[in-house]
């Protein structure tokens, strides 16, 4: 009898533990596999190589008898929830980038969320990092045995000639007795620790682009895997509580910065105004408490509906500059924005314009960033207004500015609307609702009654029951007949809202009590779990009280 639960995600990274016949681990984990799966080495049939045709794999592959259960793009799924799932072949996947996504794609849409999996003969300290990232937990020393059977050194920057060993670049255990062996599988064991940290830290991305420079392929992996938006944005967190460094040029292509960008263009009812100002972003977040921004605002004084431009997010409204990755990013400032991150951003910057016309767009920018929104103009068709004259902060511009909007008229920035829609995929009447507190304790009120409690590290809005009873639908999740008296387990939910993802604010309701909270699971992972904390309850009420 195997088991298998999550503990903690990143994306498709997981930080897990796993049971198999007196022995537990905690994944992600390198191990002699010999000895937890005695039996392996014995089978037949289950090395079929990835690229078979769907014929060969009907007629030859098999899935094995015990643990783990071998599976196959092609083959019919026969891993159930708590089995140890190996994929035979994956190292010739690593050469593969385009071949990659589209396998792993089929696995993870076959194979139950909460099982291990297992990459045999796959795993050195290069391409660990992007082994985790993709989902997998588990590996064996096999890979590193037979780089050292070959005279290589191998470290997560690659593998090198044995003779590197002796040049002090590493100073392990191994390296002082001059064993390659166990360098080897040292480095192996590091990479995962540091991998594993970075999971811990919600910061697995950042430590993928990095180390994938090093190598092509992996470079190309990551690319595809971007471009599946599908299958990564539904595993990643809708907000994060730490920082998104956008150091490379694929930080722009990450799900989070999409889904942003899409929110904002397909969900978010912005404040009620038909003139914009584009304005430049700030290095302190959020943008509002930066000495720039101050001068924005008061030079604006609420005679238009501010948007600010950025990369790689591309329009920011002043509404939303607290939620995650608006107050959350950092990007290295050169002033220089190259022709894929101009044609990018100008494309959100057109998609927001055509769903939110408005009569006057003033653009208060300079560089990069005026490039683009005068390349969002053209295309939408937009009489731009240009008011820097120099530096967007400089006294001619502020002036400038002002002048511009000489005569319009004032309206109170609409947050709670903004944050809603943009969180809940639902336009609510503002009206009487107001934002109290400061800092770490803001809430929304209607008169004494809170609807909203605000989260100050992510910015988004987590509603009481009274909140929820402004957002007429979605971000439910169905329960048996039971009353929670702590977290929802995945194997207690019946149905949940398909665009739910893991950090949503949720609405429990079941036949006996209805409860608020935080998944802790997207809704995928909810509905075909059999084990594990879905959601995080905050309050309970039984029905009938």
């Amino acid at each position: 009898m195997s088991r298998y639960e999550t503990q903690k995600h990143d994306g498709l990274a997981r930080i897990g533990a796993f049971e198999h016949e007196g022995t537990s681990v905690s994944l992600p984990a390198a191990l002699d596999t010999d000895d937890v799966f005695p039996t392996l080495r014995e089978r037949l049939l289950s090395n079929v190589p990835l690229s078979a045709d769907e014929g060969f794999v009907r007629d030859y592959f098999s899935p094995g008898e015990g643990q783990p259960v071998a599976v196959h793009p092609l083959a019919e799924p026969k891993a159930e929830s708590g089995d140890c799932a190996l994929v035979a072949n994956w190292h010739t996947a690593l050469r593969n980038p385009r071949n990659y996504t589209g396998w792993l794609a089929a696995l993870k849409e076959s194979v139950p969320p909460d099982t291990a999996w297992y990459a045999p003969a796959s795993a050195l300290p290069s391409t660990a990092c992007l082994l985790i990232y993709s989902g997998f937990d588990l590996f064996d020393y096999r890979a590193v045995d037979l780089a050292s059977a070959q005279k290589k050194f191998c470290l997560p920057e690659g593998e090198f000639p044995a003779s590197l060993m002796e040049t002090g670049a590493c100073g392990c255990e191994g390296c002082r007795e001059g064993n390659l062996v166990r360098h080897n599988r040292l480095a192996l064991d590091r990479e995962i620790a540091l991998v594993r940290h970075y999971i811990e830290a919600g910061r697995l991305r950042e430590l993928m682009e990095s180390r994938c420079r090093a190598d092509a392929a992996q470079v190309g992996i990551l690319r595809f895997l971007d471009r599946n938006y599908a299958l990564m944005e539904r595993f990643l967190p809708v907000v994060r509580a730490v920082p998104m460094r956008a150091n490379t040029a694929e930080s722009q292509n990450r799900a989070e910065i999409r889904r942003f960008a899409d929110r904002v263009i397909e969900r978010f009812v912005p404040t009620r105004t038909d003139v914009a100002v584009l304005l430049p972003c700030s290095a302190r977040k959020p943008y509002s408490l930066s000495r720039s921004h101050k001068l924005f605002m008061n030079t604006v004084d609420r005679r238009a509906h501010e948007l600010i431009v950025t990369s790689p997010l591309g329009l920011v409204p002043r509404e939303l500059e607290r939620i995650y990755p608006a107050g959350h990013y950092d990007v290295p400032v050169t002033g220089y924005w190259d022709r894929e991150e101009c044609a990018f951003i100008a494309d959100i910057l057109t998609r927001y314009f055509a769903a939110h016309p408005y009569r006057r767009v003033i653009a208060h920018l300079e560089g990069g960033a005026l490039t683009v929104a005068e390349m969002a103009a053209e295309a939408c068709g937009i009489d731009l207004e240009v008011t820097c004259q120099g530096h967007p902060t400089a006294p001619g511009s502020l002036r400038a500015l002002n002048a511009a909007l000489e005569g319009e008229r004032r309206v109170q920035t609409d947050i709670v609307r903004g944050t809603v829609s943009w969180q809940f995929g639902t336009e609510i009447s503002s009206k009487g609702l107001q934002i109290r507190g400061r800092s770490m304790q803001m809430a929304v009120l209607r008169g004494k009654q809170q609807l909203f409690s605000i989260d100050a590290g992510t910015g988004l809005f987590r509603p009481t029951f009274e909140g929820w009873d402004l957002i007429p639908e979605g971000y439910r999740v169905r329960i048996d007949a039971f009353v929670p008296q702590g977290d929802v387990l995945a194997p207690g939910i019946t149905a949940c809202d398909p665009r739910i993802r893991e950090g949503d604010e949720v609405l429990v309701e079941g036949p006996l009590a209805i409860a608020t909270g935080k998944a802790l699971m997207g809704a995928d992972e909810m509905l075909r779990s059999k084990r594990g904390v879905a959601i995080r309850v905050r309050k309970v009420k039984k029905l009938g009280e």
